[in-house]
């Protein structure tokens, strides 16, 4: 879909090209071909523009960008409704191939979800450069429509950008239909672009701040003599449970927040080994550190982490591959369990009549530190 919008593109941008390979560089010949392709804005679809905007937002459609997906869309739907009320027929296939973009535009936005505030920054830069560049070029090909003259591109830089910022000091009119609509293309593709650029930049920032901010404090409003439970796996729900049923304050270190907002716990948003993420959860006035992670090295660095910070609370770790039970060990926490490796123990001992004794089961499925 990306290669079709930007097929779509070159083929609007190829009366331009064919006008430059058939003229050549000749500056005349060049300001005249512009002449021509700026004369669009008054007799329907500025193609060329639509070109290079379609080709410059193809590479964000290639990263499933949303803001890219709005953008080609607008842009596409405009130029087919535009194409059909002029009744060109020489670019009737044109018209119909752009529609059939915009249908699997349309069809497939499910896929276009990605908003990223760098492919946002690179768009809203490139529509930005793309209007000045459309600007300056215009004023300076229409210069002979506007009183004074703009003879040279200083003049039409200045005129361009006092034009896009709608401050219009009143210097410089122009005098002929053509310039006059060329300059009312200025204003509403500047006020347009400049929006949709601030809204695309700002308000991302903004809102990532907030929810950073939330993310960090979370559903936490401080605790002591508390148990931090680092994960939120099975065991650590399970956990949560039982020391919730026994009265006990619980804390949850996650990576990210809850799908769910409505669930009932506290929790910060975390790495549970950072000292500062245990800082903030109080671990140094908590009554114990629960790394119950289902990644083994993850837990031993939680360990570290408590005992690297002189907590005194209680660490506990869990231990899914017995390959890693002495390794985390030697981190030294006050309690290591395995209920993995129980389970394969239990399993056995049960197939092979072996008899359970209730306090040998606990010493191995809690091994205490020393």
């Amino acid at each position: 879909l990306s290669l079709a919008v930007f097929a779509l593109g070159v083929f609007e941008l190829e009366p331009l090209v064919r006008g430059l390979l058939r003229n050549g560089a000749d500056v005349q010949d060049i300001l005249q071909l512009m002449d021509t392709v700026f004369g669009d804005v008054v007799h329907g679809v500025p193609k060329v523009i639509v070109g290079l905007f379609l080709v410059i937002m193809s590479v964000g459609l290639l990263l499933r960008s949303r803001l890219a997906w709005i953008v080609i869309v607008l842009i596409v739907g405009i130029d087919v409704v535009l194409s059909v009320l002029a009744q060109t027929h020489q670019s009737m296939a044109l018209t119909a191939y752009s529609a059939i973009v915009l249908l699997f535009l349309i069809v497939s936005q499910r896929y276009f979800q990605r908003s990223s505030i760098a492919t946002a920054s690179l768009f809203a830069t490139a529509s930005i450069l793309s209007l000045l560049a459309y600007a300056i070029v215009g004023t300076f090909v229409l210069g002979a429509q506007f009183s004074p003259p703009v003879k040279d591109f200083g003049t039409a830089l200045y005129f361009s950008l006092v034009t896009m910022s709608t401050v219009g000091y009143g210097d410089i009119l122009p005098k002929t239909p053509d310039a006059r609509l060329f300059v009312v293309s200025i204003i509403i593709l500047g006020i347009t672009v400049f929006a949709t650029s601030l809204s695309t930049l700002l308000l991302p920032l903004v809102g990532r701040r907030i929810q950073g901010l939330l993310r960090s404090r979370g559903k936490f409003m401080g605790h002591s003599d508390h148990y931090i439970i680092v994960s939120q796996s099975a065991l650590a729900r399970n956990s949560y449970k039982e020391l919730k049923a026994r009265g006990q304050e619980v804390l949850f270190i996650l990576d990210h927040a809850p799908e769910h907002e409505a669930e009932n716990f506290d929790y910060i948003v975390g790495n549970g080994s950072d000292l500062d993420v245990l800082r903030r959860a109080h671990a140094g006035t908590a009554k114990a550190v629960l790394a119950l992670s289902e990644d083994d090295s993850e837990n031993a660095f939680v360990v570290l982490a408590v005992k690297e910070m002189g907590s005194a609370a209680k660490t506990v770790a869990v231990v899914n591959d017995a390959r890693n039970l002495s390794r985390v060990k030697w981190v030294r926490p006050d309690v290591v369990i395995a209920p993995t490796v129980l389970g394969g123990e239990l399993l056995a001992m049960a197939l092979s009549g072996e008899s359970l004794d209730n306090e040998n089961l606990m010493e191995r499925l809690l091994q205490f530190g020393s």
